[in-house]
């Protein structure tokens, strides 16, 4: 298990993954590959984008990526997508991948990171095991159109 910083050139293969992770529990979102080779893209292209890939004996088996904005109080981190390949879960990927990304953002002087996740099976703890919590200052709004 080796970790690399994502790179365009493995960009079908993350959403080949990501299509694949988030159609299966706990998501069952439908993604579309081609859909989700243009999710990633976007991410990857932003002028701000950091991730890490996780390879196993050559192949991409999981990539965590996010994107870091600038505050008043400094510059934070946004986890946008973790996914491992369902054939690799249960290995210890995505452990790997949040411990690896953390200690890359801390050395980047990094303030904070936040994400979102759905608030049911094993997500809320997984995070939690990571130190992070629920968010009693803010909250996540939305609106359809």
């Amino acid at each position: 298990m080796t970790i690399f910083p994502c790179t365009a050139e493995h960009l079908d293969r993350y959403g080949e993954i990501y299509a694949d992770a988030f159609s299966g529990e706990p998501w069952n979102d439908p993604w579309d590959r081609k859909d989700a080779v243009v999710h990633v893209k976007e991410l990857l292209e932003s002028k701000q984008s950091y991730g890490l890939e996780c390879v196993i004996d050559g192949r991409v088996a999981g990539f965590i990526l996010g994107t870091s904005m600038l505050f008043h109080y400094g510059r934070t981190f946004e986890i946008n997508d973790l996914a491992v390949d369902p054939a690799f879960q249960k290995r210890g990927i995505a452990k790997k991948l949040m411990e690896v990304l953390l200690s890359e953002l801390d050395k980047q002087n990094i303030v904070g990171v936040h994400l979102i996740t759905a608030a049911e099976a094993f997500l809320p703890e997984f995070y939690e095991r990571f130190g992070f919590q629920k968010e009693k200052r803010v909250i996540l709004m939305g609106r359809e159109l």
